[in-house]
């Protein structure tokens, strides 16, 4: 007589994990080529990079091994002391007027305005064009003679000038304006993403209160919006760390080197200085900071997924 009862069925999960044993091999092994990527190419070139920065290399690769001394000329370096100063300037002025101008158009289009899908294309068109493109088109605008002073000047305004970008102390903000332009349009577009999933019996709710729309953004909505703020976070900061493009577009780090970025001390020094030992020691440098954002946030959603299995 066949069996029944809980031991009839003992064997079902068994033959279920059998059937889901070939897709699983199948993801892995579609998995395979981003991890000999991931290990090859990333964390490989990143440990070479490092034996690099411990060695006398300068027009090609050494094996004379010299610890820190490298990591010493490196902030002994005036130059690279002003890349990290502009950096840290850079940084602070594009996450705060990113992250203003970002939440502001967020909640604009978030009052379903007229022409929504159009304005959401305009403003993140920028976010489409390369940086290169972007501090071109930027350093046509802000040079003096050319765009918005010949404006001015067309407008018979023949007293206003607008030379920030041969400035040696305004020209780090002529940056900051094309990177502003550029990255406003994605947070925009994240945040309004964030915003589009509010429960809308919040807004019923405020409503019937009477509570005003802005302190319900203020109070309510925008502290929903911790994950997406935290995205935003992400990718500006990346954003900051690689900056490299617009300068060399826009001002190829003058006048002088008073807009140089430590990106642009590591590509000088590798291509046209010929010292791979100090370019080397920049960039292990430069990665503490990328590190220091990546590692706190990939384990902060590896707890959050954690607890939500």
């Amino acid at each position: 007589m066949p069996r029944s009862g809980p031991a009839a069925s003992a064997p079902a999960p068994v033959a279920a994990r059998r059937a889901r044993a070939p897709s699983a091999l199948a993801s892995y092994a579609a998995l395979l080529p981003m991890a000999l990527t991931v290990l090859v190419a990333y964390l490989g070139s990143v440990l070479w990079t490092l034996r690099t920065s411990l060695t006398n290399s300068r027009t090609f690769a050494s094996d004379q091994f010299i610890g820190l001394a490298q990591y010493e000329r490196l902030f002994d370096n005036e130059r690279w002391l002003l890349s990290l100063h502009n950096l840290a300037f850079y940084g602070v002025l594009f996450i705060v007027a990113c992250l203003v101008l970002g939440t502001l158009l967020a909640i604009f289009i978030d009052q379903h305005v007229t022409g929504e899908g159009v304005l959401r294309t305009i403003f993140l068109y920028p976010y489409a064009m390369s940086f290169v493109a972007t501090g071109l088109v930027w350093q046509w605008l802000l040079a003096p003679g050319l765009g918005i002073e010949q404006l001015f000047l067309m407008l018979g305004l023949d007293g206003v000038r607008f030379d920030w970008i041969v400035d040696q102390d305004l020209v780090i903000y002529t940056v900051v304006i094309a990177g502003v332009w550029q990255a406003a349009g994605l947070v925009m577009a994240l945040l309004l993403a964030g915003l589009r999933g509010v429960d809308p019996e919040i807004w019923q709710a405020a409503r019937l209160d009477g509570i005003p729309a802005w302190r319900v953004y203020l109070s309510i909505v925008l502290p929903m919006l911790g994950p997406s703020f935290a995205t935003v976070l992400l990718l500006l900061s990346t954003a900051v760390v690689k900056l490299y493009d617009a300068v060399v577009a826009m001002t190829q780090g003058g006048p002088g080197i008073a807009s140089e970025v430590p990106a642009k001390f590591i590509m000088d020094h590798l291509f046209l200085r010929s010292n791979i030992g100090l370019a080397s020691a920049a960039a292990m440098v430069l990665l503490a900071p990328v590190l220091a954002i990546l590692v706190p946030y990939a384990y902060g959603r590896s707890r959050s997924r954690g607890r939500a299995s």
